[in-house]
């Protein structure tokens, strides 16, 4: 017999789970589309030469996707947008406005291992910005990623956590004197620091070939805080953009909350060594229940070069829904559960074979005035009915009784309160308005 399940670290979406995916993910493009932001897509199916020129080892070795065609062409499965997103403004570099303002919400796959907050696929938000000053436009895309917080109400359960990738290359550079191969598997211990604790981590880095004294340095620029960053390191240049960006976010979104609250610098937020050139951030959940990472980005500013002579500049960030679901889970439960609820807004029930072209002829009526309506398909009794309509959650019904049918009335029962009213046909659509 064939398995009832998915495949391995992919979902079904029953109507219930469709339904807390399409509110999470309207609320998501009603902010972004409030910052002009034009939604594209593209194929899932790409060259795999697109992954092996942009993205890292790891990606492409040991979590891409792939299959060969049948004209003998090696494809991935797309495991992130961005490069498609590169690939497409490349193409019509010249006819774009700019900057260029994108976002999709595309399914995307990676062969991992899954755990909370991470699957085999998910769908992921994907916001860039191309073009324009650098430091605004890391600004505006910071604060956007507050207000898709702020849109659930739940900002000051979140922090952003930022860094520049200047300043980090500054420091492991010209401070600490590290090649670029060393710098790279440090990054990776750093990553790994909670999870090895302080004496292997100190052991791991020794063992790399760092001495005792970058070591001391190492750890000292991963535990200052701002301000002796910036007394420390006044000549670098990320400390500056640093200094810039926060003051660009030192307003008022509402009466005493500011963007600048919700960021923090943290030297320890890398991001891929190979790919962010500027500001990069991580965004948290600061709370005891759902402590973790929800997503990341940065500015990049190589990526167009790939496919051809055009350079532009980006920012932006990828955020996928299922650590979403679980953060909103977490903080919004009875949010998640009203989204999750049935979307049927009415149920006409007749519960006599010769009332059908009658029920027939409401249901249409109200669906032309924009109401959700389902029937029973069955001439079973009221009491089916309204058990099948609750199953629906449906939020009202309309009885055609024997009594009411004869003297060309209908009644409107509300399914939460239990209250009925007796109405004509022609009344129904303003009263369920």
């Amino acid at each position: 017999m064939l398995s009832t399940q998915p495949y391995k670290g992919s979902r079904d979406f029953y109507p219930a789970d469709k339904r807390i995916q399409d509110w999470m993910l309207s609320v998501v493009r009603k902010v972004v589309h409030s910052y002009g932001y034009e939604e594209y897509d593209a194929p899932f199916l790409e060259p795999i030469e697109l992954y092996q020129a942009k993205s890292g080892e790891e990606l492409v070795n040991q979590q891409l996707y792939s299959l060969v065609d049948r004209g003998d062409r090696t494809l991935a499965i797309r495991p992130e947008m961005t490069p498609t997103m590169a690939r497409m403004v490349a193409g019509k570099f010249q006819e774009l406005p700019k900057p260029v303002r994108w976002f999709s919400i595309p399914n995307v796959w990676r062969y991992e291992r899954p755990q909370r907050g991470r699957l085999r696929e998910h769908y992921q938000l994907n916001v860039d910005l191309l073009g324009g000053d650098a430091l605004l436009a890391d600004s505006e895309v910071l604060m956007l990623a507050v207000d898709i917080f702020r849109a659930f109400g739940l900002e000051d359960k979140v922090q952003l956590k930022v860094n520049n990738r200047k300043l980090v290359d500054h420091v492991f550079g010209k401070v600490l004197g590290l090649s670029t191969e060393m710098a790279h598997k440090a990054v990776k211990l750093i990553d790994a620091k909670d999870k090895l604790g302080p004496e292997k981590y100190t052991a791991a880095l020794g063992e790399l070939g760092l001495s005792a004294l970058q070591i001391e340095g190492l750890n000292s620029f991963l535990t200052e805080p701002f301000s002796k960053t910036q007394q420390g390191y006044s000549d670098a240049e990320g400390v500056k953009d640093l200094v810039e960006l926060f003051s660009l976010m030192n307003f008022e979104y509402a009466p005493g909350k500011k963007y600048s609250e919700r960021v923090t610098f943290d030297p320890a937020i890398m991001r891929g060594l190979e790919y962010y050139t500027g500001t990069v951030f991580e965004a948290y959940d600061i709370s005891p229940e759902n402590n973790r990472a929800l997503f990341g980005g940065g500015r990049y500013d190589n990526l167009l070069g790939l496919f051809g002579k055009n350079k532009m500049s980006g920012m932006g960030f990828g955020m996928g829904d299922v650590g979403l679901r679980n953060f909103l889970e977490t903080h919004a439960k009875e949010q998640v559960l009203a989204a999750g609820k049935g979307s049927v807004d009415v149920c006409v029930c007749a519960p006599k074979p010769e009332f059908m072209a009658l029920s027939n002829s409401i249901a249409q009526m109200l669906r032309h005035s924009g109401f959700r309506v389902m029937t029973p398909l069955s001439t079973e009794g009221f009491g089916v009915h309204l058990k099948l309509a609750d199953k629906h959650g449906a939020k009202f019904a309309v009885l055609l009784g024997e009594t009411e049918v004869a003297q060309g009335k209908v009644v409107l029962k509300n399914l939460t309160t239990g209250e009925n009213k007796t109405l004509s046909k022609e009344e129904l659509v303003g009263a369920l308005k």
